[in-house]
């Protein structure tokens, strides 16, 4: 990682924006590669650009179900017997040589046959008593045929390095029979939440404990960026107990992600013990939900350092943390490209005072009723408040000091960017 260490803390509150894109400078791709069956790369990260070993596709091919031609015989039949049909031509067929005054009953996907410069949806075919074919409309050179190697040409790039190997990339290697591919190892992540409130889920719950629900989530988003978690569970506020768990991280991962504690109150912990143990490159993002967020580093001594992101407390702010900083951080760790923030202009169905000091990110639900979808409040707005969180589709972000106008504009956020 580009651990920056000389830096200090930044003061104040970071920009969102700002703090995002130091997040992505500061990731460093892992090095380590392996080769794996295509069956399970999904979701995996290519590792080296793969190059084309055929043309796509192979032989000019049919786009259609109808019949192949040469225009100059055609021409030749107008007004007359119609063409007959001297061949047939299925999909897997060899490529056969047209002969000349007639035609091919070809099907999608077959090859051409040699000489044959065009061909006609079997729409505009009729056949007579004969089975000679004549046509409706007028006819073009090269209509619907595929021609080899318009998609690609054997030798050039098919697949860049870095690309998230998806339904439509792995299709796209299998159709030129690559079966293996080099990809990113798995990055492994160590996740663990602190707070002596906290209990599992199924536990019998005291007065005043709290069922822990950050590490129940964020499980489930590493699983969806294809992270191996190496789940460490609950950690006692005390620096004791974190200087051990981050003793287990450090060996054990390559990047330490933890919830909880992260704020400034006597018994938040974290942020003190990653100083002892490392840095802070800085704590505090100008959003809400989500300022406690903070990144650092542990420091295992001989320039080896393991990136730490410390998410807070609250599940809410928790979850927005790790979309909008955390995740494209992850990202570049893998080797993938972090992608462009999705956000388009939406009117808000509701009027509410707007955040004093930092940006606003609502939860709200589109309302498609109208011609142009409208933002409303998914729910109560609480960082603790995890049901409009359950039930938003995106986020609609109000900048500081800015009060919603029903029927105003404002920037809409996504959340089905954020999914892997």
């Amino acid at each position: 990682m580009n651990c920056q260490c000389g830096e200090v803390v930044t003061p104040g509150l970071l920009d969102v924006f700002k703090a995002r894109q130091w997040l992505i400078d500061a990731a460093s791709p892992l090095d380590s590669i392996e080769d794996i069956s295509l069956d399970s790369a999904a979701g995996r990260v290519l590792a080296q650009t793969v190059v084309a070993p055929l043309d796509m596709p192979g032989v000019d091919n049919s786009a259609m179900d109808g019949y192949a031609l040469r225009l100059a015989d055609y021409h030749a039949s107008l007004g007359g017997a119609g063409l007959p049909v001297l061949q047939r031509v299925p999909a897997g067929a060899g490529v056969l040589l047209l002969p000349a005054g007639g035609c091919a009953r070809i099907f999608t996907g077959a090859p051409v046959p040699v000489g044959a410069d065009s061909v006609v949806p079997q729409e505009r075919v009729t056949l007579d008593q004969h089975g000679h074919v004549h046509l409706e409309g007028a006819l073009v050179k090269g209509a619907n045929i595929r021609r080899q190697g318009e998609e690609t040409c054997a030798g050039t790039q098919l697949l860049a390095a870095g690309e998230y190997l998806n339904a439509a990339s792995i299709a796209l290697l299998a159709s030129h029979g690559i079966d293996t591919v080099s990809v990113k190892r798995r990055l492994r992540v160590a996740l663990l939440s602190t707070g002596d409130e906290l209990i599992a889920p199924g536990a019998l719950r005291s007065p005043g404990q709290v069922y822990d629900s950050n590490r129940a989530m964020l499980n489930v988003l590493l699983a969806q960026a294809q992270c191996d978690v190496v789940d460490l569970g609950v950690i006692a506020d005390s620096p004791h107990a974190l200087h051990h768990a981050f003793d287990h991280a450090q060996s054990a991962a390559d990047v330490v992600l933890c919830t909880g504690g992260v704020s400034v109150g006597e018994e938040d912990h974290v942020r003190p013990v990653i100083e002892q143990r490392g840095g802070l490159h800085f704590h505090g993002v100008a959003m809400k939900p989500g300022k406690p967020f903070a990144f650092g580093y542990l420091d295992a001594g001989r320039f080896s350092v393991t990136p730490l992101i410390a998410l807070p407390g609250n599940p809410v702010a928790s979850l927005v943390g790790w979309q909008l900083l955390a995740l494209p951080f992850i990202h570049v760790m893998q080797g993938r490209r972090p992608m462009a923030l999705q956000r388009y202009s939406v009117k808000a169905g509701f009027a509410k005072r707007g955040p004093r000091g930092r940006c606003e990110l609502l939860r709200v639900v589109l309302d498609g009723s109208n011609e142009a979808p409208v933002a409303q409040l998914a729910g109560g707005q609480g960082s603790h408040m995890l049901s409009a969180a359950s039930q938003a589709h995106g986020y609609l972000m109000v900048n500081a000091d800015t009060d919603v106008v029903e029927g105003g504009d404002y920037v809409y956020y996504p959340i089905s960017q954020f999914a892997a």
